[in-house]
C-alpha cells in the first residue's frame, strides 16, 4: 500500500521548457535583438534574465540604456520570434495531458508568454479540451519569481496552492510554485532541488497516471514520489 504523502487537486504546468523545447529558439532571439545594436548576451544573463522572465523584464535588465523606441523594437522582434517560430512538444507531455483529461484531472497553464502563443502549444498539444485554467503574462501585475500567477490560478480554480503539482523549468518559477505553497516538480537541471523542486525529471514520459475510478489517481514520478489527485467538481474549460 502507497503511503500518501500529498494530495492535491490539480495539475499546473508552464509553458516554455515544460510544454515545449523552445530554449534555443528563446535565446536566439534575444541575442540576435542584442546584435542589433552590437551587444553580446552572457549565458549568466540568460539565466537571471531570461528564462522564465517576463519580455519587460528582459529589456528592463539588459536594455534599459536605450531609448524607448528601440526597447520597443526589440519587444517586437521577441514576440514575432516566439509567436511564429515551430517548437517540439517535451517528450511524454501531450500523452500525460490527455491521460489526466481522460481520468477527470484538471489541468492549467501558467505561464509568462503571450495569448496567442498559448493558444497556438495548446493546438498543438491537442489539448483544447483539457484546460480548466490559464494565467498568462498580462493577467498579473508581479510576475514569476513572485507567487501571484499560481496564487491567481489557484483562486481561479477555488482550491487552495498547497493543493496544486506543478511543473516548471526554471528557477524563477521553481520560486514562484513554491513561494505560493505548490508541489513542485523541476523539469531538467539538478539546479533547480535548491529553489525547491521536490524532484527532478527529465521529461515526462516516465510520469505514470494510475486511476482508482472515482476516488482520484496517483501521479507517480518516480519510486517514493508520487501525489494523490482528487477530481474537482464544476471545472470549467477556458476562454
Amino acid at each position: 500500500m502507497i503511503e500518501l504523502t500529498e494530495k492535491v487537486g490539480a495539475v499546473l504546468f508552464d509553458m516554455d521548457g515544460v510544454l515545449i523545447d523552445s530554449k534555443a529558439v528563446i535565446e536566439q532571439g534575444w541575442r540576435d535583438a542584442a546584435q542589433m545594436y552590437g551587444r553580446q548576451i552572457t549565458e549568466a544573463e540568460i539565466i537571471q534574465h531570461i528564462h522564465g522572465q517576463p519580455g519587460p523584464h528582459t529589456i528592463r535588465a539588459l536594455f534599459h540604456d536605450l531609448p524607448l523606441s528601440d526597447q520597443q523594437k526589440i519587444q517586437a522582434h521577441i514576440i514575432h520570434v516566439e509567436n511564429t517560430a515551430d517548437c517540439e512538444p517535451i517528450p511524454g507531455v501531450a500523452e500525460l495531458i490527455a491521460s489526466l483529461n481522460s481520468a477527470g484531472i484538471t489541468v492549467g497553464i501558467v505561464t509568462s508568454g503571450w495569448r496567442y502563443k498559448i493558444d497556438r502549444v495548446i493546438a498543438q498539444l491537442r489539448a483544447e479540451l483539457c484546460i480548466s485554467v490559464i494565467v498568462e503574462r498580462d493577467d498579473v501585475a508581479r510576475g514569476k519569481p513572485f507567487p501571484d500567477p499560481y496564487l491567481l490560478a489557484a483562486e481561479r480554480l477555488g482550491i487552495s496552492p498547497s493543493k496544486t503539482v506543478v511543473f516548471e523549468d526554471s528557477k524563477s518559477g521553481v520560486i514562484s510554485a513554491v513561494a505560493a505553497g505548490a508541489y513542485c516538480v523541476g523539469i531538467g537541471e539538478e539546479d533547480l532541488m535548491p529553489c525547491g523542486a521536490k524532484l527532478i525529471i527529465p521529461d515526462f514520459r516516465g510520469v505514470k497516471l494510475m486511476t482508482y475510478g472515482s476516488e482520484g489517481s496517483f501521479l507517480v514520478f518516480s519510486p517514493g514520489h508520487e501525489v494523490f489527485i482528487e477530481q474537482l467538481s464544476g471545472s470549467k474549460i477556458y476562454s
